[in-house]
């Protein structure tokens, strides 16, 4: 053993938190990528020499636009049509005629090299889209600054390749990652993904998905904590790494990562078996996705139908909402896919947070509270609709029923009614199939719809809990915030008061509630859950046959007995601790 060997173990055993990006567990050395602002030259000219800095500048752009097309194209046969479509915008923005004249400009003007003048200007770009107000322009502004970096290296004739060739697969670490990055990842490559920005929704976390491999993003400062060949841990379902790691940690999370394999291995023998408590009780396992291959990936899992299909991709990174026939045909493909199983669709959920420039968000100081989800539709009803018929023209191609977001009063849930009856008079007058029943439920995910649950009860078919926005507005805490994600437990006293409340309502009402949250895709959330009263939830595809299994090995009785001494607690840390004490040895084992 080596003198940095023998350092690098004795090492304090560092605990890292972030947002989980894509479930399942890593165990393996960090490979950290700096792609950026790094090795910029700072260089002045004469001015006989500005042609040639022009020329190096238009020379670059024109490599890195080759660069770009050429990866484009070698991706397209396996790339999804995001990653294409952003790698085309990515092309335009390199050949971006503003850009040119402000680079152009500014080494004529202040007399300073290709590179620098090139750093200037895309800098100067990036701080105005952040300083617009407006969440969308602001998460484009890290475009702007990779467009940036691609066009230097192109003029300095490096190596844009990011991912450096190892004899084992690593776990990649990098600020953020873009899908120039990603393209070439595959599971023989590359072990998990770190980085310090991003959310569930971005980009790094839908490749991990796809990828079925562990990712946490939103890690505050994790290129200054994390250096090349670290030992590291990826909690991609709790959002966790452990770098440093101690003997025991690593044997802990060794038997856990077996045991997400093994049953990953198992399940498609069991993916067509429905969910059974020990006891013999059906509890329904669903999964949540994003885009419409993700169902097949579903399937794969064992889940018995989509709990929660969020349906904001269709208007990223676009001009022009999508038309109603493009909608109509991507939930229709879901249905079909599913059928016979349930698909829930979602409403678009989209506020100042998440980048859609169709609706060209005002900015606002708080775009949690502000216009957003059903907010946003009512506010917008002509968008809004043609989303609503699209739905209520897929129910003719499988089980399908429409959720709604973001539902703080009844008045709310009034008015959405109003115009899905309109988009039902629109879709029976042009002579369209559909369902003859179509189920309106709401997601539950404000304190005020879980206080008001046996009133929503009256006028919703079915209440579905969206824990992660749940827990952010009870406890007033920004999920999308590492430092303050201690506070933010769905083992809190106060959410599981609020989630009782609701199942209460549905059990008096007999009205179906599940939960369709991260708290869903924790095993030992699943038990206390069931233990509670609830018998579906909708997760991560990936965690099913982990909570199936785990679901398998206790009964109906024993999950009650638990549920009564964890809510008999007052502290997050209480409620875990009791349910540690009924389920360690079963948590540890799975």
């Amino acid at each position: 053993m080596s003198e940095g060997e023998g350092q690098k173990e004795t090492r304090a055993e560092v605990a890292l938190s972030g947002l989980p990006g894509s479930p399942g567990v890593a165990l393996g050395k960090a490979v950290v990528l700096a792609i950026g602002r790094t090795g910029v030259v700072h260089r002045h000219v004469e001015s006989t020499d500005v042609a040639e800095e022009i020329e190096r500048f238009k020379s670059g752009v024109a490599k890195a636009a080759a660069e770009l097309r050429e990866l484009s194209n070698r991706a397209r046969p396996t790339a999804t049509k995001i990653e294409i479509s952003v790698l085309e915008a990515y092309t335009l923005m390199v050949e971006d005629e503003l850009l040119l004249a402000e680079v152009t400009r500014r080494i004529e003007t202040e007399l300073v090299c290709a590179e620098w003048a090139l750093d200037l200007a895309v800098t100067e770009m990036a701080a105005q889209l952040r300083r617009a107000g407006d969440a969308y322009l602001a998460e484009r502004s890290h475009d702007f600054e990779f467009v940036g970096a691609r066009i230097r290296l192109a003029i300095n004739g490096a190596n844009p390749a990011v991912v450096p060739e190892t004899t084992e697969p690593r776990v990649i670490v990098a600020h953020d990652l873009s899908p120039a990055e990603t393209v070439g990842l595959t599971r023989e490559k590359v072990l998990a993904l770190v980085t310090e920005v991003g959310t569930r929704s971005s980009h790094t976390s839908i490749v991990a998905r796809a990828l079925e491999i562990p990712a946490v993003v939103g890690v505050a400062g994790a290129l200054s904590r994390i250096g090349n060949g670290d030992s590291i841990i990826v909690d991609g379902l709790r959002g966790q790494l452990l770098l440093h790691p101690r003997a025991e940690t690593i044997t802990e999370y060794q038997a856990r990562a077996a045991r997400f394999r093994d049953i990953t291995r198992l399940r498609r023998e069991a993916r067509d078996r429905p969910s059974k408590l020990g006891s013999g009780e059906l509890i329904e396992l669903r999964a949540n996705i994003d885009l419409p291959s993700e169902a097949l990936g579903a399937l794969s899992h064992g889940a018995r139908g989509i709990g929660l299909y969020r349906t904001e991709f269709l208007y990223m990174d676009r001009s022009e909402p999508p038309s109603e026939e493009e909608q109509y045909d991507t939930y229709r493909r879901v249905a079909e896919i599913m059928n016979p199983l349930s698909v829930t669709l979602r409403t678009f959920d989209i506020g100042g947070d998440k980048f859609a420039t169709v609706f060209q968000m005002p900015s606002e100081m708080n775009p949690a509270l502000g216009l957003r989800a059903v907010r946003l539709g009512l506010a917008r009803p002509e968008i809004f609709m043609t989303q609503l018929r699209a739905m209520v023209r897929a129910t003719a191609h499988g089980k399908l029923r429409i959720m709604l977001p973001m539902i703080a009063s009844l008045g709310e849930l009034f008015a959405v009614k109003e115009l899905y009856d309109q988009a039902v008079k629109d879709v029976d007058a042009r002579g369209q199939p559909r369902a003859e029943h179509i189920s309106i439920g709401i997601m539950v995910e404000v304190p005020s719809a879980a206080v008001l649950a046996h009133e929503f009860a009256e006028h919703a078919e079915f209440m579905s809990i969206g824990t992660n926005d749940l827990v952010q507005y009870t406890l007033a805490v920004d999920r999308s915030t590492p430092e303050l994600a201690y506070l933010a437990s769905y083992f809190d006293p106060a959410i599981l008061r609020l989630i009782q409340n609701v199942l209460e309502a549905g059990k008096a009402r007999e009205r179906p509630v599940l939960v369709c949250g991260a708290m869903a895709s924790d095993p030992m959330a699943a038990l206390l859950l069931v233990g509670m009263g609830l018998r579906e939830m909708s997760m991560e595809a990936a965690a099913v046959p982990e909570v199936r299994e785990v679901l398998a090995n206790v009964t109906l009785d024993q999950l009650e007995r638990a549920a009564k001494d964890a809510l008999a607690e007052r502290t997050a840390a209480g409620v875990q601790a009791a349910l540690t004490r009924h389920f360690g040895r079963l948590l540890s084992e799975g």
